[in-house]
C-alpha cells in the first residue's frame, strides 16, 4: 500500500503538509489531499476528503436507485391496465 501521505512523502512540503482545512477549519492538521470546492484546486484534510467521497457515493447510489425505480414503475401501470 502507498504511503505517500506520512513520512518522507509529505518532507518536501510546506510545513511538513500541516496546516488548516479550508474546508472544516481544523487546524494544524495534515492537509495533502487535492480537491475541486467551489471551482478551485484546493487541499484538504483526510477527514474531508472522506466526507466528500461518502457524499459522491451516496449521491451515486442514489441516483441508480432512482433509475431503477422509474423504469420498473413506467412498465407496471401499462401491465395492470391490460390485465384490467
Amino acid at each position: 500500500m502507498s504511503k505517500g501521505h506520512r513520512g518522507a512523502g509529505i518532507r518536501s512540503e510546506v510545513h511538513h503538509g500541516r496546516g488548516t482545512c479550508p474546508r472544516c477549519g481544523k487546524m494544524n492538521v495534515k492537509i495533502l489531499y487535492e480537491k475541486e470546492i467551489d471551482g478551485k484546486q484546493v487541499k484538504i484534510c483526510k477527514v474531508c476528503n472522506a466526507t466528500l467521497k461518502n457524499v459522491a457515493r451516496k449521491e451515486a447510489r442514489m441516483a441508480k436507485a432512482a433509475a431503477a425505480a422509474e423504469t420498473p414503475a413506467a412498465e407496471a401501470p401499462a401491465t395492470e391496465e391490460a390485465q384490467a
